[in-house]
């Protein structure tokens, strides 16, 4: 791409005054969109069960860092100019941190979760409050369901993950819920359980260019890889390495890409494409297979 210099410097992050990975300025040519955010504090944030492949109650949760880390994320949301609501954390739920699983929200209507895991199902009855005592109109699931970890509104349809914890029915509900297609994508990776672990949107469209992605092929049956292929032939790939990071549990604003410092290669590649990578890392909350997507629902109130 003319005049996009790629690689990094180091620099002092303005929100956070740590040292990271910083990106030098990239074409005006991508215009971000303001954004809404709902975000849960992790007061109450512990691996306390295991039931990812990265969780473990033998590796301790940093409470404090916990929070120092989440405190960051959302500051650099508000710096770059995002709206970002907070939900009460509850006692004895450690993962409501991860408030992106709550439900998956289009066009100011939510669509809840009904968790695969007992000891997570307690989560849904806050954050379907938070929405219902504001105003929004809320459908629970019938069928196993976990929100935006697993439906990924793309613009013209909705990415829908299926093989470890949302169902495949779930994504009919979903489809007659919204009346938006649904495409339904199979994992097969147990490190990539969630969509959102493999898969994130960089831009959905609104500016009639169709959208485009990131994900890691690898994570994908081989059906479901040339489904994306054909749906997203300029799509960014990620190498496992960077999969593995946390890189691809990001958010875009069609813009800036909140992303895991350790995703390199990712965030070269994104930077090579006109993006601009802001690191933010959420190391501690990877022990319980979360990162900056997990962390954060969207709350789409007009069609994008």
């Amino acid at each position: 791409m003319s005049g996009v210099v790629v690689g990094f410097y180091r620099g002092v992050n303005p929100v956070t005054h740590r040292e990271e990975r910083r990106y030098p300025s990239v074409p005006e040519s991508r215009v971000p969109r303001r954004r809404r955010f709902l975000v849960c504090e992790p007061r109450h944030f512990a691996v306390q069960y295991a039931i990812n492949p990265w969780m473990s109650t033998d590796r301790p949760v940093d409470v404090i860092r916990a929070l120092d880390q989440w405190q960051a994320l959302v500051d650099v949301y508000r710096a770059h100019g995002h709206t970002v609501d907070e939900a009460d954390p509850v006692p004895g739920l450690p993962d409501m941190v991860f408030a992106a699983n709550c439900a998956v929200v289009v066009e100011g209507r939510v669509f809840g979760s009904l968790f695969h895991a007992p000891e997570r199902r307690p989560e849904s009855l806050p954050f379907m409050a938070w929405f219902k005592t504001r105003g929004f109109e809320v459908q629970l699931p019938e069928s196993v369901c976990e929100g935006e970890g697993d439906l990924v509104p793309a613009g013209r349809w909705i990415l829908a993950g299926t093989g470890f914890r949302t169902t495949r029915e779930a994504h009919r509900e979903v489809q007659e819920y919204f009346g938006v297609p649904v495409v339904s994508l199979t994992l097969v990776d147990p490190y990539f359980y969630h969509l959102d672990t493999a898969l994130f949107v960089l831009d959905d469209g609104a500016d009639g260019t169709g959208g485009n992605i990131a994900y890691y092929p690898e994570a994908f049956s081989p059906g479901s890889r040339e489904v994306l292929e054909r749906l997203y032939p300029d799509a960014v790939l990620a190498t496992r390495e960077d999969a593995m990071a946390f890189g691809l549990n990001s958010v875009s604003d069609g813009r800036h890409v909140f992303i895991a410092p350790e995703a390199r290669a990712l965030a070269d590649r994104l930077a090579g494409r006109g993006y601009v990578p802001v690191p933010v890392d959420l190391s501690e909350f990877h022990k319980a297979g979360g990162g900056i997507k997990c962390c954060t629902q969207e709350i789409r109130e007009t069609r994008s």
